[in-house]
């Protein structure tokens, strides 16, 4: 069987760097960390005081009030990525075949927000137990892929994948696969979350996950830098319509980039921690190259997991010098959560978006925040330290791992 290809045709964000996708772009290239207190609610009892919100968000700018009722904040995050990308991507709806578009979205934990909000209010009044009835709607993680059919009217699969922070990734992989094999002309993909509350700092603390950078925010998320005390939690989303590449030529859309491969891999190791040899995420890379019929040294660019916790920013550059051999230091690599932070759910989204940012604009993205590399991560990597570079790329890979072991990996390829 003959499959399909796979395109990218349209773009959709909103994450602490930027509204929309230019926005996005600018924060990148100029490498602007995201990072600062939080406003959401009252940290200071907290061990982490501070993450990678969105500034000046308000959700009446963009959902009617009664949508913003119905929806916790993550699937309000996608709304309005998937709006963004379906624009984005000129597609005419109204002669479109909605049996043949489809909606799968990652969310690594869903309706977060919602379930503190609702649990505290009623341990506030036990004699009384008060429920809204939206509650468990707004909770669970498969909403926002509902949603969003449900708002265009798109009949095909609609799916949520949930594998922790490499749940966007997997959406995005589990939409090609449909579109490869013929099942369906179009998805909007991709992923949010929304975990800046007392549940999400305070579970995340407990693991000692995150940086408890206090003193100084916009540096806590350091990459491969030898004091790094963990990652810096962010918010948002990511949309991408992947498209048949026919059915895009056919109507005239404007290529953003090829998906051409995909990997997926189990480390089946730790619960949370990585294989510290780097087994699971090599293997990820090595299937998405596989997948994709390349060589690695055909790779360009590189977006790494690179969440600034001091196993994964170990095992990751490990992993890459098993699968590129000396071409590890030939290809440029950096670590977007550096400035956004980790977005968990919606991070394979956003940073395949850097990836292809990254392939039109021909501009690597920094790692900012280095002050002394990490004496076990090999120097001679180029992890595109403090400052964009420019670089001709044709070839992007982007990696997300996520607790339990899971890995995705998609290879992008830049259309003349």
């Amino acid at each position: 069987m003959e499959l399909k290809r796979v395109v990218v045709t349209g773009l959709g964000t909103i994450n602490p760097l930027g509204k929309n996708i230019q926005e996005f772009w600018e924060g990148l290239r100029n490498g602007v960390s995201g990072a600062g207190p939080i406003t959401h609610f009252d940290a200071s009892k907290f061990k982490t005081q501070f993450a990678c919100e969105l500034k000046d968000f308000d959700p009446n700018d963009y959902l009617e009030r009664k949508e913003v009722r119905k929806h916790d904040m993550y699937a309000q995050f996608a709304y309005i990525a998937a709006d963004q990308a379906i624009s984005h991507s000129g597609i005419d709806l109204g002669k479109t075949d909605k049996d043949r578009v489809g909606v799968i979205w990652g969310a690594g934990i869903g309706g977060l927000d919602t379930f503190y909000q609702e649990v505290t209010a009623f341990n506030a009044n036990t004699e009384n137990p008060r429920f809204t009835p939206f509650f468990i709607p707004k909770m669970i993680a498969n909403m926002a892929s509902g949603n969003i059919a449900l708002k265009y009217g798109f009949r095909g699969p609609s799916i949520t994948t949930v594998t922790a922070c490499a749940s966007a990734t997997h959406a995005l992989i589990d939409a090609a696969t449909y579109i490869r094999l013929g099942k369906a002309d179009m998805f909007v993909a991709g992923g949010s979350e929304s975990a800046i509350n007392p549940a999400g700092i305070g579970g995340f603390n407990a693991m000692r996950a995150i940086s408890t950078r206090n003193d100084d925010p916009k540096t806590a998320s350091r990459p491969f830098d030898k004091d790094r005390d963990g990652f810096v939690m962010g918010e948002g989303a990511g949309a991408l319509i992947l498209e048949e590449y026919e059915h895009a030529v056919r109507r005239g859309a404007t290529i953003y980039a090829e998906l051409v491969g995909t990997g997926m891999s189990t480390d089946a190791y730790h619960m949370t921690a990585p294989d510290p040899e780097g087994g699971g995420a090599a293997l990820v890379m090595k299937n998405a190259l596989d997948d994709a019929g390349l060589k690695p040294e055909d790779i360009d660019y590189i977006n790494v997991h690179g969440t600034s916790t001091g196993l994964g920013d170990v095992a990751e550059p490990k992993a890459i010098l098993k699968v590129f051999g000396e071409h590890a230091y030939k290809v440029s690599v950096s670590a977007t959560k550096s400035m956004t932070g980790h977005l968990l759910g919606a991070a394979g989204a956003v940073e395949s978006i850097a990836s292809i940012l990254a392939m039109q604009n021909s501009i690597v993205p920094p790692t900012i925040n280095q002050f002394e590399l990490d004496p076990e991560v090999d120097p001679k990597i180029d992890f595109t330290f403090n400052h964009a570079k420019e670089r001709q790329i044709n070839f992007a890979l982007s990696n997300t791992f996520g607790f339990g072991g899971h890995n995705a990996t998609v290879i992008f390829k830049k259309l003349s």
